[in-house]
This record gives C-alpha cells, structure tokens and sequence, in this order.
C-alpha cells in the first residue's frame, strides 16, 4: 500500500507541480552556471548508495567543503537557492526519487556516506526502510541552518547533538511506521510549511 501510494502521490505531484518546476529551473539557471539539479551521493535502503534530486540552491563545487550549511546567509549559496530553501522547493525533486523507488514520501532523510560512517551498529537500523523527503526530524529540525549559525563548530555540533537527536527520531519512526502515521505526518508537514512561512 505504501509503494502503491508512492507511486500515484509522486506521479501525481509531478505533474501537477510541472509548471513551477519549468520556472524554477529557468531561474537556477539563469542565476548562476551550472545544471539545474544537484545530484549527492546519499545513503539509501539497506545501505545502498543513490542519487538525490535537488534543485542547486547552492555555487558549483560548494560542497567541496563543509557538508553543512550554516545559518540564514551562508555565502555559498544563490540568490535563487535563499527563495527555494525558505520554501523547501528544493526538496520538490525529490519527487523523482519517490517515483522511481530510491525514497518514499515519509521516512528517514537520506544521509551522506560521510557521516552514516558515524553511526553505531543500532543506529544503522534507520536504512530498514527506504529514506524519505519528510519525517519527524524534518519536522523538528526544521531550522536546523539556524542552529548551526549558533554553534563554535558547526560540523561537530551537527555530528555530536543534531544528528543523534535526530537518529533517536528515525529509529522511532522505524519502530511505529505505518501507513496512516504517514499521512499524518504528511500533513503536519504540510501545515508546517504553511503556517511559518
């Protein structure tokens, strides 16, 4: 029933959302040289390495650096990327992912390889089930750039803090996940998205 959902709701999503994908891209392209979508190496089901679909909100070769963005105005970022991750637009590609089987609306987020290498043995129980473009901790965390604008070492206190509290809420998801606490927890996010913007 999830998958079937998966597929029907991301398909769907795609076509309706069509015409602000096509004005969307236009506008990462025009603002700064490269493609339109950022594809990262993320850590998926049962351990497996894909490639997410994210509209570039940030430079070519950003990432090169730190894996974490710091606060509201980090520089690395364009002027088109500051609209669409205030609006979490970039995530939208995501529904590709969905469509094609890598994530599924609801679940974990997919992590890099780089800090999955991190987590303990119990902690890797978070890839039981496929990763997804929303969770409690999406929810949570859902300011976490402001966070880390706080923080003396971002990378650490990403590593140390957020991501166990984070950890701690996929395991918890993994534990109690059905298909209605989906549809719950789509709503939330939606209601999230709304009312603080």
């Amino acid at each position: 029933m999830k998958r079937l959902f998966d597929m029907i709701a991301s398909g769907c999503g795609l076509l309706v959302l069509s015409p602000l994908f096509f004005i969307l891209a236009i506008w990462v392209k025009l603002d700064s040289k490269g493609p339109v979508f950022y594809r990262q190496v993320r850590v998926g089901y049962k351990n497996k390495d894909f490639r997410i679909f994210k509209f570039r909100s940030m430079r070519v070769g950003a990432d090169k650096g730190s894996l974490v963005t710091i606060g509201g105005r980090d520089p690395r970022v364009t002027r088109s990327g500051y609209f669409i991750r205030k609006f979490k637009f970039d995530e939208l590609p995501q529904l590709i992912n969905v469509f094609l089987g890598d994530m599924s609306l609801v679940g974990p987020r997919p992590e890099v390889r780089h800090y999955v290498n991190y987590w303990t043995e119990e902690q890797m129980h978070v890839l039981d089930v496929k990763p997804g473009i929303t969770d409690p901790a999406s929810i949570k965390f859902r300011n976490e750039n402001e966070l880390m604008e706080k923080a003396e070492n971002p990378e650490d206190y990403y590593i140390n803090v957020i991501m166990q509290e984070k950890i701690k809420l996929y395991l918890e998801y993994v534990n109690n996940a059905s298909f209605w606490y989906d549809i719950k927890l789509i709503f939330k996010t939606f209601k999230v998205i709304i009312t603080e913007r």
